[in-house]
């Protein structure tokens, strides 16, 4: 992510929800109890969602050959765990030029198991190329797959290399539009954007309340974001909107830890997912952080 400057809070604060007033709040089509996701009571049932483990690194800014043992470290990490997908959300490469994105496609390919992406800011190679993304991880900007009777989502959130006061564009919001009624509102969900949705995180698009609204009546149980390079749980309902630190070899974090690799994820059975931030300390070795 850019290093600019970003001195004000995106959009609808809690103090401007405090403010707002829950009138208001419901005629911006907004859930008075939660941003995301049904209220407890809502989700005690989970269709019988099965038991699985993934993984999630966010802004990996692939840069040149200097970056690759690093990542190769990372994906040897993330293979230790036997995880059933990997998802890499978003800023894959530093330039989104086609050298830096096939070098991560080659580098992931080493695991096991499917790998699933999005797209970053940084994933373009001009405001309005993205072209070498959408040819190595064709039909990657807007879908979903399933897995173990759980249901995946993923958002392209990006506004071209725009890094702050952005907004999701209209073609993703349609595209919800057009895919959300055709998933199970009572399945666990999860949901993957580049840019963060949670509440008071700076980086956040504008319009993130639009995404959180089109989301209200589903069993949404996690969202996963990353460009802010820093840690950051909001709790809304049951989901839990996570933002992850950079799994990068030379971008720094902006929340003041030095730390950086992935997030371990474990699906139960009720729905939950459990996580665990998994620490890259050098290419050669691997710890663990709650």
């Amino acid at each position: 992510m850019k290093t600019e400057r970003h001195d004000k809070l995106s959009l609808f604060t809690r103090r401007e929800m405090l403010r707002l007033g829950a009138a208001s709040v419901l005629a911006l089509g907004l859930p008075s109890r939660a941003l995301f996701g049904k209220n407890e009571t809502d989700c005690s049932e989970t269709n019988h969602a099965g038991e699985f483990t993934f993984v999630v690194a966010n802004d990996l800014h692939f840069r040149d050959e200097r970056c690759r043992p690093w990542l190769e470290a990372v994906a040897r990490a993330m293979q230790r765990h036997k995880p059933d997908f990997c998802v890499l959300n978003g800023d894959l490469s530093e330039n989104g030029n086609a050298v830096q994105l096939a070098s991560v496609r080659e580098i992931f390919a080493s695991i096991n198991a499917p790998v699933h992406v999005t797209i970053g800011n940084h994933d373009y190679a001009t405001d309005a190329d993205r072209e070498a993304f959408e040819e190595i991880f064709p039909n990657s900007l807007n879908y979903t797959f399933t897995h173990k009777n759980w249901q995946f989502v993923a958002l392209d959130s990006t506004q071209g290399q725009r890094v702050f006061y952005t907004r999701v564009q209209q073609p993703a919001l349609s595209w919800l539009d057009e895919t959300l009624p055709r998933l199970d509102k009572n399945k666990p969900t999860v949901l993957f954007t580049h840019f963060p949705l949670g509440a008071r995180v700076l980086c956040r698009p504008l319009n993130a309340p639009m995404v959180a609204q089109r989301f209200q009546n589903y069993n949404l149980r996690g969202v996963f974001n990353g460009h802010w390079h820093g840690y950051s749980l909001r709790e809304s309902g049951v989901a839990k909107i996570v933002t992850g630190r950079c799994c990068s070899s030379w971008r720094k974090n902006n929340d003041g830890s030095k730390d950086k690799g992935f997030f371990l994820c474990r699906t139960k059975s009720d729905g939950k997912i459990i996580r665990e931030f998994c620490v890259i300390k050098s290419v050669s070795s691997v710890t663990q952080m709650s």
